[in-house]
């Protein structure tokens, strides 16, 4: 089993947090959104994942590749990188990865998460992740036939179709295929609205004969912007509140700690009330505070602050007051 994750995109939405980093290594409990993606999908695969491919962008840099390559081993891959230079739409990009499409195949796109009840069968010709949502109007959507095969691919329809909304995942029982219609697109310039679109390939692929069956999720988490993020933050805590996700390196005086929170390495909270729904990156500093319902990351001194549905970046030194924030990297703010 190959996957395929495009990433290549900086993420406007949820800026200033993507000006230094890509969106897809935010983190979302204490690990980076692909990571818990990449996790995620291996738990619901019967098979072993052999390779990741990770479409990026060519300026990420070293830094973040390694990183990527390291999440794909520690699923028991082996991670490989491709440049997007061209932002030229969803089909473009999954093409950027063609030496791994082949055989089995799971392409994710790695600004969404998810929760699954299913495990995937692979003996299936396609499957296409997809949640019942209220208003279908603001989705692509899928519509099944009376053997709950997918029968029609719909963006975004204005007179009520179907409620099943595409997240943009996938399974290809053969890639090849996939490939082959890819290239169809880009050869022939097949663009929509300037850019090269998978929901023609899918289509030409269902044209063609290829089976698609919904794989209906129990959770569609969007991390699309600040919002969703701390609120798809607020969700894997509630799943992980069994683990312990607090460092034993934690120093804490005069602290409270309401579940379910993350904590990392070599972090100091004084006097400071954390919780719930709370991440807090390596080596931050929080003094004097009431924080909840936040990611707060990496190497930042907080005092006096009185925060909830609130990001922080790394490497932030904010004395402050009540706010909803979203605040980037290196920022000094007293």
């Amino acid at each position: 089993m190959n996957v395929v994750i495009p990433m290549a995109g900086r993420g406007t939405r949820l800026r200033p947090h993507t000006l230094t980093v890509p969106k897809p290594l935010i983190p979302i409990a204490g690990k980076p959104i692909v990571q818990r993606l990449v996790e995620d999908i291996a738990q619901v695969c019967n098979e072993k994942i052999d390779k990741i491919g990770f479409i990026i962008d060519r300026n990420f840099g070293e830094e973040i590749e390694d990183n990527l390559q390291k999440i794909a081993n520690e699923v028991g891959g082996e991670g490989y990188i491709y440049y997007q230079d061209d932002k030229l739409g969803t089909a473009h990009a999954i093409l950027c990865a063609q030496q791994l499409l082949e055989g089995n195949v799971v392409v994710a796109f790695a600004d969404t998460l998810f929760k699954a009840d299913f495990v995937l069968d692979t003996s299936q010709d396609g499957i296409i992740w997809v949640q019942q949502v209220d208003d279908p109007s603001a989705f692509g959507v899928v519509k099944l036939d009376d053997d709950e095969v997918i029968s029609d691919f719909v963006e975004k329809p204005q007179d009520f179709i179907s409620d099943l909304a595409i997240i943009g995942i996938y399974y290809f029982k053969d890639a090849v295929t996939l490939r082959t219609e890819l290239q169809h697109l880009i050869d022939r310039n097949l663009k929509v609205k300037g850019e090269y679109q998978l929901t023609d390939a899918l289509e030409s692929m269902k044209e063609k004969g290829t089976k698609f069956i919904p794989g209906v999720v129990s959770e569609w988490l969007d991390c699309g912007n600040k919002n969703a993020t701390v609120y798809a933050n607020k969700r894997y805590l509630e799943y992980l509140s069994k683990e312990e996700l607090i460092d034993p390196s934690v120093q804490k005086k005069n602290a409270v700690i309401i579940p379910p929170v993350y904590i990392g390495k070599d972090v100091i909270v004084e006097n400071s009330v954390i919780g719930p729904h709370v991440s807090i990156g390596d080596s931050t500093v929080v003094k004097n505070s009431i924080i909840q319902n936040s990611i707060i990351q990496t190497h930042s001194d907080l005092n006096n602050l009185n925060i909830k549905n609130s990001m922080i970046g790394n490497f932030v030194n904010f004395k402050g007051r009540q706010e909803d924030l979203s605040l980037g990297d290196y920022n000094v703010l007293i």
